[in-house]
């Protein structure tokens, strides 16, 4: 059965490849960023910058199946340089885009049957990772918003995030530019390889769709067993 999902940040990263899965199903997608960028002609986009546009609620469909929120921020850096004003800003891309995301979205939601909510944190909120104080501390609010809002959507809507560990995206570009750089990184993970968006998006999209509907209010590592594993 055909659904339409809303992607908040599908035109780069785990966003886009969430999107090619979801469309490769047969789904319907609306994606909502910055820019188009190379998206298929027959994706409908809508222009809409998450740290300070009001969300077009007029532009969504009548109905809605599923809302992933996939902006999000890298910020690595010791605490004593970190500015206040960088708290925010982390704060304000990661959290308080996704409420205005969601609000805007909640009354088609509870339309469907069995709608879904995906958002995304990190494992740095739960291994406690030197210089991730300001990125770690608006994920930490991420999932407290997933497991709040599961609660109180329940049993109409699910709400569940995924906590990856270093993806190879273009926002993570700086810390896997070298092969050195990308070693290093595949051999902290468990499996030995740093995570690809399609790794990420293919826990999103079952998260999305009805195959997971007894599945709310969790955060879930995929993050090549770092999280739990010490081998």
């Amino acid at each position: 059965m055909t659904q339409h999902y809303i992607i908040i940040g599908g035109t780069k990263g785990i966003g886009r490849a969430l999107v090619n899965e979801l469309t490769t199903a047969g789904h319907e997608v609306t994606v909502y960023s910055r820019n188009r960028g190379d998206l298929d002609s027959s994706i409908n986009h809508i222009t809409f910058d998450a740290t300070t546009d009001e969300f077009p609620k007029d532009t969504l469909p009548e109905e809605i199946h599923g809302l992933a929120y996939c902006p999000g921020s890298i910020t690595l850096k010791p605490f004593r340089s970190l500015k206040e004003e960088t708290f925010l800003a982390d704060f304000n891309i990661n959290v308080m885009g996704a409420v205005k995301s969601i609000k805007a979205a909640l009354t088609k939601l509870k339309k469907s049957d069995q709608g879904s909510i995906v958002l995304f944190s990190t494992v740095a909120v739960g291994q406690g990772m030197a210089f991730h104080a300001s990125i770690a501390t608006a994920k930490a609010a991420v999932e407290g918003l997933t497991r709040s809002l599961a609660a109180e959507l329940a049993p109409a809507i699910r709400v569940n995030c995924i906590a990856p560990s270093l993806t190879d995206t273009e926002l993570a570009g700086s810390l896997l530019s070298t092969p050195e750089k990308k070693e290093a990184s595949d051999q902290r993970h468990p499996l030995r390889r740093t995570g690809t968006p399609t790794d990420i998006a293919k826990m999103a999209a079952f998260l999305l769709s009805s195959d997971s509907t007894w599945i709310s209010g969790q955060i879930i590592g995929v993050d090549g067993g770092m999280s739990a594993l010490r081998v």
